[in-house]
Formats: structure tokens, C-alpha cells, sequence
């Protein structure tokens, strides 16, 4: 065993600095320059490419400069949500973390230990001389949870190491050795807005708020509302005894989310101002019904506001509602090889509406490339009928280790020797940047471990403390006997 393991306190220093830099997707630069700074700071070499990934590299402990390089991944970006009310700026206010009971949170946000407590682990083994290892590469990908841009454009001589320590996994009882592949759109639909309806008419905002949202993933098979059915739903029902004008409509914070929120501005008749507001208490009883044991804060408020000057044409909506009906949400199939996990997935993670456009998000997974394709292109075929347009923002292949590496095996083994546990070895429902590790790195080979992450992309995202200790004296154990193999 290895003699010297520096305490984690160092990672949540890192962790610290981090938390004060925004870091949403798509607006990564600033930690990009931490990044580059803190290698600067160390005297190491790195290099930052054109979509702002950087690489850090670290030369070997004296005596192991003939070990292979090995690579620690990581993401630099967090999904950013916050609570209904609360104030704050993804680009340019700091996460608020603090410990409740033996787990890290955050202040009415995501945490962002997704994937920040990783990142820390890999500065604090840059600036810490006396951890034993070979040759390291330290790269943080950018965009990874909402495109997967950063990985896919890399260059293939951006890194050499061929053996892949990820430190972007959420299960701390587990090796992650496959991932489900993921293909993102976004469906952009021409909108046109028309007069509002003149007499005697009654606004209202529907509101959906409450839900536990989380990992569209992960959390996928787990019973939590969707903000995107539940409004469509309410909507679809107050249609059928009412003639209903939409103003607006603003689903989700983000693609890779369940969305736990959804809000609508509507016109009716006068005369049905009774049957709008009575939907509200039989709604919230169905919703108790459908939902009390997996989503119990999920909830409908309706309230009167104030006349808007124009709505959606109302063809535009009806088309929209009677696709979006047809696009499915949730699980789509089990996997028949691998009992209790999700074979294939789709997740309407958000949908706004501006001056010009009506757009909708759709992430789709599945550990079958071929289903994953087909069931998008569906997708996109039925949101085209209604005259949306798909962008793909990312086509993802899925991942598959070869659980009977030495690697791997390796990997387990020092599980084994430092916490007196073997983990398993799963592959998840999420999507990892390892398959276009696997398709630009010819030869490479990859073990994803972490912490115990609990809901991430969520406002109840938390961390366990214990098990980020146990992760990082994991991974200061296992890089020792890299370099010595």
C-alpha cells in the first residue's frame, strides 16, 4: 500500500475556489482560466484548445518516469438550476454550499459536485509533489452536459495516455463500465402571434412547480413528474371545455434535467373563469394520486393575471400540443441483458418561447446506437409534422469496458485493499464523453469512479463527505500502482 495520502481537505479547498467561479454550460472560459492559471501557478505545462478544454500536464514521481500516462477526466461545466424565487445569476453568481449532517448542499441551486468535486480531486494531485505516479494528463472537457462539444471536437494528439481515470461518476459503490448514448435536439418551431381575443375574456397563469426534477438520466425510471407532461396535460384538458388562447409558454432550466417547473399564460371566456380556477384543487388531488410517493411537493397554482396584448396563432399551438402528445417522455424500454436498467429513454427537458420561435428540447438515450438514432429521427419527424425544425445539438455514442481488464481489475483490486469493499461494476444510463474517448483515442481504456452524488441537476443535488475521502484515497492508492505496474 501506498504511505502517503494527503488529507481531502485540499479538494474541498479546490472545491471552494470552483464554487465561486460561474460555470453553466456554454460559459466555461473563466474556469478555463483558473485552470490555466493554476497550472502556471504550479510550473506545469498545459495547452487549451479552441472550445477552451485544457490539459494539464504533470511530470512523473521521481523513479516512475518509465511508468505509462495515465489521464484524469473531468468536466469543467455544471448544470445550473435554482429554486422558484430565488434570485440568482448562473453567469455570474457563486454557488453557496454548506454541510447538513455529514452531506454537502447548496443554498436554493445545483451544487454543481457534478462534476466539480472530480475536477478538485485532479488540482489537488497537480499540487501536491509528494503523491506517487507516473506521467499525468489532467484534462477538463468543456460542454459536456449540454452537447458534449467540448469532447467531441478534441484533437486526436491533444492527449497520449491510453489508460483513462474518470472521476465523473455519481454511484461511490461503483465502477462505471458503460454508458448509454445520447443524441440532443432542439426543434425549432416559426411562431406567430396574432391579436389577442377581444370581450369579455380572463387571464390566467398556470404554474407547475414543486417537482423534484433531477438527472434525466439517472432518475429517469424513478417516478418524478415531468413539468413538460403535466402542463400539456392541463392544458389539453381545459381546452376540451373551453375555447383557450396561449401567450406563453416556458418549460424547464435544462436539457439534461427532468423539468420540475412549468408555467403557461392563457385567455378564456369570462364564463369559464369557474372552471379554470376549480381545475386547481382536482389537479393537485390527481397529482397527490400520481405522484404523492416519488414527486410529493409537485403542485399547480393558478392565478389571475394580467391581459397580454397578443397570442400564439392558434394553429401553431394546436399543432404543437398534438405532437408533443405523440413525443414520449420517460422510460421507453427496459433492457432485456441487463435487469433493472433502462434500455432507452427520452426526456423533454425544456421548452421557451420568444419573439420568433417556439423551441423544444429532446434528449434521447439509449445503450443501443442504432434504437437511439431511430427513436430521435422519430422524434424529429413528429415535432417536423407540426413544422418544427431539429437541430442536433449532439449524437453520442454509447460506451462499453471490457469488464475483465487488468485495468479494471486493477481498479477493483485497490477498492478492495483501501475501503475493504469490492465495488460493481455497472454500466449507468447516463452518457459519459468516453465513447468519443474510445472513437478519436484508438487503444484507450477507461474506469469512471466518484463520490456519492445524490440528484444531480437538481435544487436537492447533494454530496456525502465520507465518500469523497474514501474516492480520493482511492484514487491516490490506484495512480501509485499504475505507475508501478
Amino acid at each position: 500500500m501506498n504511505t502517503y495520502t494527503p488529507s481531502s481537505q485540499v479538494v474541498m479547498d479546490f472545491f471552494k475556489q470552483l464554487n465561486q467561479i460561474p460555470r453553466p454550460s456554454h460559459h466555461e472560459e473563466r474556469v478555463a482560466d483558473f485552470l490555466c492559471a493554476t497550472a502556471e501557478r504550479l510550473g506545469l505545462e498545459y495547452d487549451r484548445d479552441s472550445q477552451n478544454c485544457v490539459v494539464i500536464r504533470k511530470p512523473a514521481s521521481p523513479g516512475m518516469e518509465n511508468a505509462e500516462t495515465i489521464v484524469i477526466l473531468n468536466h469543467m461545466d455544471m448544470v445550473c438550476v435554482a429554486e422558484a424565487g430565488k434570485d440568482f445569476d448562473a453567469l455570474n453568481d457563486a454557488i453557496e454550499p454548506y454541510t447538513d449532517d455529514g452531506w454537502m448542499k447548496a443554498r436554493g441551486t445545483s451544487l454543481g459536485a457534478d462534476n466539480g468535486i472530480g475536477l478538485s480531486m485532479a488540482l489537488a494531485i497537480l499540487a501536491d509533489d509528494k503523491i506517487v505516479h507516473g506521467p499525468l494528463e489532467v484534462i477538463t472537457t468543456t460542454n459536456e452536459e449540454d452537447g458534449m462539444t467540448g469532447a467531441s471536437a478534441l484533437s486526436p494528439d491533444f492527449i497520449k495516455g491510453r489508460k483513462v481515470v474518470n472521476l465523473d461518476s455519481e454511484d461511490y459503490d461503483t465502477i462505471t463500465t458503460g454508458a448509454a448514448g445520447a443524441y440532443l435536439q432542439i426543434h425549432h418551431l416559426p411562431l406567430k402571434r396574432v391579436a389577442a381575443p377581444t370581450g369579455d375574456n380572463v387571464w390566467f397563469k398556470l404554474r407547475i412547480e414543486g417537482g423534484r426534477g433531477g438527472h434525466s438520466g439517472v432518475d429517469i425510471n424513478k417516478g418524478r413528474a415531468s413539468g413538460a407532461t403535466l402542463i400539456w396535460a392541463l392544458l389539453m384538458a381545459i381546452a376540451d371545455d373551453c375555447a383557450v388562447d396561449l401567450a406563453r409558454l416556458e418549460v424547464g432550466d435544462a436539457s439534461a434535467s427532468i423539468a420540475s417547473w412549468a408555467e403557461a399564460v392563457i385567455c378564456v371566456p369570462a364564463d369559464c373563469r369557474a372552471d379554470v380556477t376549480e381545475r386547481e384543487a382536482h389537479f393537485n388531488q390527481w397529482l397527490n394520486e400520481e405522484y404523492g410517493s416519488t414527486d410529493p411537493g409537485v403542485r399547480l397554482i393558478i392565478t389571475e393575471c394580467d391581459a397580454e396584448q397578443q397570442v400564439i396563432d392558434p394553429n401553431i399551438i394546436a399543432n404543437l400540443m398534438n405532437a408533443l402528445e405523440q413525443v414520449p417522455q420517460g422510460v421507453i424500454k427496459m433492457s432485456d441483458s441487463m435487469p433493472g436498467t433502462v434500455e432507452t429513454s427520452n426526456n423533454v427537458g425544456m421548452i421557451r418561447t420568444t419573439d420568433s420561435e417556439i423551441t423544444v428540447s429532446t434528449h434521447t438515450r439509449s445503450f443501443l446506437d442504432d434504437v437511439m438514432t431511430e427513436t430521435a429521427q422519430e422524434i424529429a419527424k413528429v415535432l417536423g409534422r407540426a413544422g418544427a425544425a431539429p437541430e442536433i445539438v449532439m449524437s453520442a455514442p454509447a460506451w462499453q469496458e471490457d469488464q475483465h481488464s487488468a485495468f479494471l481489475q486493477l481498479t477493483s483490486d485497490t477498492f478492495n485493499d483501501v475501503l475493504g469493499w469490492r465495488p460493481r461494476m455497472v454500466a449507468m444510463h447516463f452518457v459519459l464523453e468516453a465513447g468519443f474517448f474510445a472513437q478519436k483515442f484508438p487503444g484507450i481504456q477507461m474506469a469512471s469512479i466518484g463520490p456519492r452524488i445524490v440528484e444531480p441537476h437538481s435544487t436537492r443535488e447533494r454530496v456525502e463527505l465520507k465518500t469523497i475521502d474514501d474516492i480520493w484515497r482511492v484514487t491516490i492508492e490506484l495512480l501509485a500502482r499504475l505507475a508501478k505496474c
